[in-house]
């Protein structure tokens, strides 16, 4: 098994200025240290650190990429988009978006998180690498082809998928998300389309407000390949792998695509500032090792982890390692620091009991 991981330095520099989530700053509101974005570089950082400390990083290929070319940002994102971006970046920085500001540099520094996605991509379909996790930064399944928001610049995954595809390497994509908000970016951008199967567990009405309803399965061709499975607040460990086991996996058996990518966000986690979802160390690394499985079973273990969201700092870190102890095979571990505590505060057997039978709800929503 020979697993990619690619990163780069510079995205860990990505910055969005002295910025609040909610909270405009000025007059009574306090400057806030840190510059108030809680999509913060150290999530990113003390993982990779946390790789260096257990060694992982040696039974993996440690690879970083090229600034992803123009012409496949253009497969997915308007000309006129991109230079406004690089313009307002050349200038300073600021905002194009809901909840999108960068610095100066942040152009560059967002071709490069795709380029990492891209780059991961290509070298799983040419048969250079089994499976990959990219540490991109900005992350990118919020952003719209012309309008960015949720942290999110640029669109990485799907970015990936039109350079891929492009290339003609592959033909039938399935895009699993599990960050904890909804991808709305990837689900837009794909939604008219049945060459790409797009599913998304989420937290209902976190982020966005407005979209991720299960009702919302794709348009003309598109029908039925869009995905969405809104849980309540609270969910956990049990309640996520039902969700993989009664929904997700029959779904990709269904549609027996040419490769899987995950947006692999942590803000399901059960530390997580801006979530309220119960998911584990331990949870991350099943919904691994089923999708891995899924992926051998499928495509020739064809599969791609785009790093995503996730804002606890501390927990973070070791989700994101046990996600890269099961996708490579590794025998270097991280224990959860947590597993006593978070194990007594998983939902009990009645709030289970609930939510399974929600989630056969949409299992029939989805034919399953």
């Amino acid at each position: 098994m020979s697993t990619g991981f690619y990163w780069d330095e510079r995205c860990f520099w990505h910055a969005g200025g002295n910025y609040a989530l909610t909270f405009p700053l000025g007059g009574l509101v306090q400057p806030l240290a840190a510059g108030g974005l809680p999509e913060s570089p150290e999530t990113k950082r003390r993982l990779r650190n946390l790789m260096s400390v257990t060694g992982i990083t040696e039974d993996l290929a440690m690879r970083s990429a090229e600034m992803c070319p123009r012409a496949d940002l253009e497969r997915v994102h308007p000309a006129q988009y991109l230079d406004k971006f690089k313009e307002m970046s050349d200038a300073g920085g600021g905002e194009l978006g809901l909840r999108t500001p960068f610095a100066k540099g942040g152009y560059e520094i967002a071709t490069l998180s795709a380029g990492l996605a891209r780059q991961a991509l290509l070298d799983v379909l040419s048969g250079d690498l089994d499976n990959a996790y990219a540490l991109s930064r900005p992350p990118g399944h919020h952003c719209l082809p012309d309008w960015p928001n949720g942290f999110c610049l640029m669109a990485n995954i799907a970015i990936a998928i039109e350079a891929a595809k492009a290339r003609g390497l592959a033909g039938r994509v399935a895009v699993l998300d599990w960050d904890v908000h909804h991808g709305n970016g990837t689900e837009h951008i794909f939604y008219d389309r049945d060459d790409v199967l797009t599913i998304s567990i989420h937290q209902e009405k976190n982020y966005p407000l407005d979209t991720g309803d299960v009702a919302d399965k794709g348009r003309g061709a598109g029908e039925g390949f869009n995905m969405n499975i809104p849980l309540p607040p609270g969910v956990g460990h049990v309640g996520y792998l039902e969700t993989m086991e009664r929904i997700v996996l029959p779904a990709l058996d269904r549609y027996k695509p040419d490769v899987i990518i995950v947006a692999s966000g942590f803000d399901a986690g059960i530390y997580d500032p801006i979530a309220q979802m119960m998911c584990t160390v331990e949870t991350f690394g099943a919904m691994t090792g089923q999708v891995k499985d899924a992926a051998e079973r499928l495509c020739d273990g064809k599969l791609l982890m785009v790093h995503e969201g996730g804002y606890s700092e501390v927990y973070v870190p070791f989700c994101g390692h046990r996600v890269l102890e099961v996708l490579s095979g590794s025998s270097r571990t991280a224990p959860d620091p947590m597993a006593p505590t978070v194990a007594a505060r998983q939902p009990n057997d009645r709030a289970n009991a609930h939510i399974s039978a929600l989630i056969g709800e949409f299992a029939g929503e989805f034919g399953l």
